[in-house]
């Protein structure tokens, strides 16, 4: 059971960053800042949330 605690936590504290993210993302580029440093820092690690996520939508272990 503890590795079932240990997934379903990964899980969710992935899906709480990446949509801290994308909120941090859209008010950037609300303010036009679409090019600067800490969009693309966002953006890249978003990318990577989003490759985990699908993985694991792959497994049917997301809807």
């Amino acid at each position: 059971m503890e590795r079932l605690e240990a997934f379903e936590k990964m899980l969710a504290d992935i899906q709480k960053q990446a949509d801290y993210e994308k909120q941090q993302m859209d008010a950037l580029k609300a303010m036009g800042k679409e090019k600067n440093a800490t969009y693309k820092q966002y953006f890249g690690k978003r990318l990577f949330y989003k490759m985990i996520l699908d993985k694991y939508r792959e497994y049917g272990l997301l809807p």
